[in-house]
C-alpha cells in the first residue's frame, strides 16, 4: 500500500492578486474563474485525480462565478475554505473578526457548492495560534497554512519590490509567505494541542526550497528541462526522507499573460498555458507513481493518531 499524499489548489482569483499587490481595480472583483476552472478540471480529469480546492468566500457571492464553482463540486473534488476576503494578515485579526471571516466564507461557499468546509488555508500562509483556535472552535478538521521554507521572506521581498504598496500596506503584509524560522518546521502532518491537524505545504527535504508548481513555472520560463530536473530531484528527496508530499497548485499555473494581461507581473506568466498544463500533468503523474495521491482530508486522516481530529476527519470523509 502506497503512503498517502495530496494535491490542493488555492483558487485565488484575479481581484485577490491585484488587491494583495495594491493595484487599482480590484474593488470591482474582476474574475478569470470561468476561463481557468474548466482548464483545471480538464487537466485533473485526464490524470484521473481528485484534489482539494481552497475557495475564497467573496467569489462565491457573485453570480458570475457560480457555474464555475458548482462544476468543481460536481466533479467530486473536496471543497475547503480560503477565507472570505483573502487578506494575508489574518494573524492581526481579533477572535471575533476571525469567526466572522471564516463563517462568512463557509456560508457563501456552502450556498453555491452545497459543501460544508472543514479544511482551511490562510491567504499567503497567514496563520497564528488564535487562527488555529478559532478553526478548532468551528469544528475544522485540518489546517494547511504552514510553508516550511527559508525562501518565504525572499519571495516577500521580491513581491514588495514589484508592488505598488504604501509603507502602511507593506506593514500589513509583512507576514506574507511566512518567516525564516518556518524553514525548520516539520514536513510531516501533525496535530496541534487543540486537536487540529496541520498539513504543511511540502518543500524540498533538507534544502527546504519550494516545490509548489508556481515555482516550477518560474523555472520553466527559463528552462523546462531545469524545471523537470528540479521537480524530479524534489520527488527523489521526498522518497528518501519518507515525506509524502502535499503539492500546492494555483490558477496562474494554468494561465499565461495572453489569458490575463493584468497578471504579467506574476512569475512564470510568459510561459504559454499549454506548456504549463503539460508540466502540471508531469508533476501529478509522478506523484501518482509513488504515492496514493488524493485530497487534503484523505492525507490528513491517513497521517494522524486516533483522537478528536481523526474523528472529525472521518466524518468529513464519509
Amino acid at each position: 500500500m502506497k503512503p498517502a499524499a495530496s494535491i490542493s489548489l488555492d483558487l485565488d482569483n484575479l481581484w485577490s492578486y491585484l488587491k494583495t499587490q495594491g493595484a487599482p481595480g480590484w474593488e470591482t472583483f474582476p474574475s478569470y474563474l470561468d476561463l481557468v476552472v474548466p482548464r483545471i478540471l480538464d487537466t485533473l480529469d485526464r490524470c484521473g485525480q481528485r484534489i482539494t480546492f481552497f475557495i475564497v468566500g467573496q467569489d462565491a457571492t457573485m453570480e458570475s462565478n457560480r457555474a464555475a464553482l458548482k462544476s468543481i463540486a460536481a466533479a467530486g473534488h473536496e471543497i475547503a475554505n480560503h477565507s472570505f476576503m483573502h487578506e494575508p494578515w489574518l494573524h492581526l485579526y481579533s477572535r471575533e473578526q476571525l469567526h466572522q471571516e471564516i463563517r462568512d466564507a463557509e456560508n457563501a461557499i456552502a450556498s453555491v457548492t452545497g459543501k460544508t468546509t472543514r479544511g482551511f488555508r490562510g491567504p499567503g500562509f497567514s496563520t497564528s495560534p488564535l487562527v488555529r483556535d478559532v478553526l478548532a472552535e468551528r469544528g475544522y478538521a485540518y489546517d494547511a497554512s504552514i510553508f516550511p521554507s527559508a525562501l518565504g521572506p525572499v519571495a516577500r521581498l521580491f513581491f514588495f519590490l514589484n508592488s505598488k504598496l504604501s509603507a502602511e500596506e507593506k506593514e500589513q503584509r509583512k507576514g506574507l509567505y511566512g518567516k525564516f524560522s518556518d524553514a525548520f518546521g516539520t514536513l510531516q502532518p501533525f496535530a496541534w494541542e487543540n486537536g487540529l491537524v496541520e498539513v504543511p505545504v511540502t518543500t524540498m527535504p533538507l534544502l527546504r526550497l519550494p516545490m509548489h508548481t508556481t515555482y516550477l513555472m518560474f523555472l520553466a520560463q527559463k528552462s523546462e528541462w531545469l524545471a523537470k530536473f528540479y521537480w524530479n530531484t524534489a520527488v527523489t528527496l521526498c522518497r528518501v526522507r519518507g515525506v509524502a508530499p502535499s503539492l500546492l497548485l494555483h490558477p496562474t499555473d494554468f494561465l499565461d499573460e495572453q489569458d490575463v494581461p493584468e497578471m504579467n507581473f506574476f512569475p512564470g506568466m510568459k510561459l504559454p498555458a499549454a506548456r504549463k498544463t503539460a508540466l502540471i500533468e508531469h508533476t501529478i503523474r509522478s506523484l501518482q507513481q509513488h504515492w496514493q495521491t488524493g485530497t487534503m482530508s484523505e492525507h490528513a486522516a491517513a497521517s494522524v493518531l486516533p483522537g478528536a481530529a481523526s474523528a472529525r476527519l472521518s466524518t468529513l470523509h464519509a
